[in-house]
């Protein structure tokens, strides 16, 4: 369980400094957007390092699934947007993708 709150934790930081980019440049807002944005991707970067997994690339791969429900999540509750059949059909094979890749690769 520690896992996947490490994983959507940095999922978190990097929508909302990726976001944060967005905001500035798109909607020009503040500059402060741009500090959040670089303190937001700083976090990210540092809390998917502290993930329990040998190689970078495994972990990444199962992060990209939980990226894209988290992303989703930011989608529906922060820009206010309805999900799609699309949405939930591509998101379900990601996760279920990450999944796999997670549990499959466990030492007995």
């Amino acid at each position: 369980m520690k896992e996947f709150s490490l994983y959507f934790l940095a999922a978190f930081f990097e929508i909302l400094g990726c976001y944060s980019f967005w905001v500035y440049f798109r909607l020009d807002k503040s500059y402060w957007f741009l500090a959040l944005g670089l303190i937001s991707l700083i976090l990210f970067a540092y809390l998917l390092t502290k993930v329990n997994m040998q190689f970078a690339g495994r972990g990444y791969a199962v992060y990209g699934g939980i990226y894209v429900i988290s992303s989703l999540s930011w989608l529906y509750f922060v820009e206010k947007q309805d999900f799609n059949r699309w949405d939930l059909i591509g998101s379900s094979l990601c996760i279920f993708g990450a999944f796999v890749i997670l549990f499959g690769n466990q030492k007995v």
